[in-house]
């Protein structure tokens, strides 16, 4: 059976069984940005149920272009207002750089590298508070989950009044 054909058959058991939330924003005003890493899952390790909160995924769990589009939509439109930004133990962008990731990829781009996640989360941090746009989102929060233990360490927080 390929794996297409057997994540369509455990599609079927879902749909029957899922709980089905009805209002796009996100209940709890929460946006999460972090790794696309198999080991993390987001709403067990935060305590989340579907519906309560967006969650943004991409190597490394970096504020991206692309991570701030989303998150323009979902504090102007979906009414977020607290965004955490959660980076892992044990990723593959740790202690790499960009040339050794383009040699790998061969690709020409640009990978987010985290050198010291603390100095990384602070970056990223920086960037969404810069944002002129996002000044609908009140507290931001940049956390590393243990992908051996599963907990999170608090690393940097700002609150915005």
């Amino acid at each position: 059976m390929s794996e297409i054909s057997r994540l369509l058959d455990a599609n079927h058991g879902y749909a029957s069984a899922r709980a089905n939330v009805r209002d796009p924003k996100p209940s709890r005003h929460l946006a999460i940005v972090t790794c696309m890493d198999a080991r993390i899952d987001v709403f067990a390790a935060l305590g989340l149920h579907l519906g309560e909160a967006h969650v943004l995924r991409n190597a490394g769990g970096r504020i991206t272009e692309d991570m701030l589009r989303s998150l323009a939509i979902s504090s102007h439109v979906l009414g977020v207002d607290t965004v955490v930004v959660m980076q892992h133990t044990k990723c593959g962008l740790a202690g790499v750089t960009d040339e050794q990731l383009q040699a790998q990829t061969g690709a020409d781009l640009g990978f987010y590298p985290i050198l010291d996640h603390a100095e990384a989360l602070r970056e990223d941090v920086d960037i969404l508070t810069s944002a002129p746009y996002l000044e609908p989102v009140r507290v931001i929060s940049g956390v590393v989950f243990d992908v051996e233990s599963g907990e999170i360490t608090d690393v940097v927080r700002v609150e915005r009044h």
